[in-house]
């Protein structure tokens, strides 16, 4: 059973930076397509981006294109990242990374493993 383990959130003014890590155990890491999903209060959780078992495929929601950017160690970290540029009051949420066997997809309920999240918090 993939164990996924979530961490760099915090509290960053806008325009600001932060990486997001994933830290992956119990599994096949490299067989896997990482995905980052995000949920704000109130609101569905929503696809962030994906990258493939070997990082050949990558996809990202309209909202974060150029502005985030998602990567994977295979080797000896078994770990996912997110770095976030640019950030707004409007990426402010609890972030999420999933795992599933397949190509990227943008919907949540296709992965099968989770992590608990991290909040990430936008001030204006």
């Amino acid at each position: 059973q993939v164990q996924l383990v979530e961490s760099g959130g915090g509290l960053v003014q806008a325009g600001g930076s932060l990486r997001l890590s994933c830290a992956a155990s119990g599994g096949t890491f490299s067989s896997y397509t990482m995905g980052w999903f995000r949920q704000a209060p109130g609101k569905d959780r929503e696809f962030v981006a994906a990258i493939s078992w070997g990082g050949g495929t990558i996809s990202y929601t309209n909202s974060v294109k150029g502005r985030f950017t998602i990567s994977r160690d295979n080797n000896a970290k078994n770990t996912v990242y997110l770095q976030m540029n640019s950030l707004k009051p409007e990426d402010t949420a609890v972030y999420y990374c999933a795992g599933r066997n397949g190509l990227p997809r943008g919907v949540a309920r296709d992965y099968d493993h989770w992590g608990q999240g991290t909040q990430v918090t936008v001030s204006s």
